[in-house]
């Protein structure tokens, strides 16, 4: 299922008939509650359409709570001391299936779902975002953790209030909706805005030598998608060098590098974050600032 997505715009709109969510930044994921009988019960699909229902199989005990049909969109985080740590949720999104239970013991996963699409089995995604808010918040009244709706209000001075105070526990931004508006999935529909132009990203592979890397491969927030990065300058190549040494590298696979195409690259493990900038000509470019310290 494709999922909404959201433009970025440089200014708090404040014009009728808008809603304002926090914007986490984390692992796009869409539940589906199926009915039992009906297939696993429970499946888990990230933003790309890869289905991640193993790596989580503390959502998936939640999410058996729900009602039979129906279909959640949200974005998985883990919260570590009081913030959000999307490293933390990048590595459990990776976990194989044997390593998936023992992670979510010891990082929790947590869902922030945003919006319902479908609920007894009826599609909502034509209804108004403030129809759909209703029922989401009827649904998960009595659920409780670790899946829950996000806060939402339709004041903008409480909006901007959030906007400034959020980031201490590492919330950036906001999501901005029509209160109108049909679920579009597939398009930008949606609005958002964040204090920052840069974002912590999780390293999951190079290209060229793993000494001197020539470019890193890396997963941003809110989608599962490996990107290439624009190509590394000779300092940083030395420092990513330097830190790759101690991951072992994994199988070769291949990602979208901007002007090549498909490129290949080997895989790491996602123990490493990197600081990068995304800027747009013809096509978005990745642009690593520096390495952060390992998690």
């Amino acid at each position: 299922m494709k999922v909404a997505l959201a433009q970025t715009v440089d200014a708090l709109p404040r014009e009728a008939g808008l809603a304002y969510e926090p914007k986490f930044d984390g692992h796009r994921m869409v539940i589906f509650r199926e009915a039992e009988g009906e297939g696993p019960g429970v499946v888990l699909q990230a933003r790309s359409g890869r289905i991640v229902t193993t790596a989580f199989p503390d959502l998936v005990a939640a999410a058996r709570e729900l009602p039979d049909g129906t279909v959640l969109d949200g974005e998985v985080v883990v919260w570590r001391e009081g913030r959000i740590d999307f490293a933390a949720v990048q590595g459990r999104a990776a976990a194989t299936p044997g390593r998936a239970p023992g992670l979510a013991r010891r990082l929790p996963a947590s869902y922030a779902a945003f919006d319902v699409l479908a609920a007894d089995g009826a599609d909502l995604r034509p209804r108004r975002y403030a129809d759909r808010r209703e029922r989401l918040v009827e649904l998960l009244a009595e659920l409780g953790p670790p899946i829950q709706h996000v806060p939402m209000t339709t004041d903008p001075e409480l909006a901007a209030t959030w906007y400034e105070t959020l980031p201490e526990i590492g919330i950036e931004g906001l999501v901005v909706k029509r209160l109108d508006q049909p679920y579009k999935a597939g398009t930008r529909a949606w609005r958002k805005i964040r204090h920052t132009d840069t974002w912590d990203a999780v390293v999951v592979g190079f290209t060229g030598a793993q000494q001197r890397p020539a470019s890193l491969v890396v997963v941003l927030p809110d989608d599962d998608t490996p990107v290439v990065s624009s190509p590394l300058p000779p300092a940083l190549r030395v420092r990513a060098g330097a830190a790759l040494a101690a991951l072992t590298p994994g199988e070769a696979d291949t990602a979208m590098a901007v002007g090549l195409g498909e490129v290949p690259y080997r895989r790491v493990p996602p123990e490493l974050t990197a600081e990068v900038a995304t800027g747009t000509t013809r096509h978005t470019v990745t642009t690593v600032l520096r390495l952060k310290e390992p998690r």
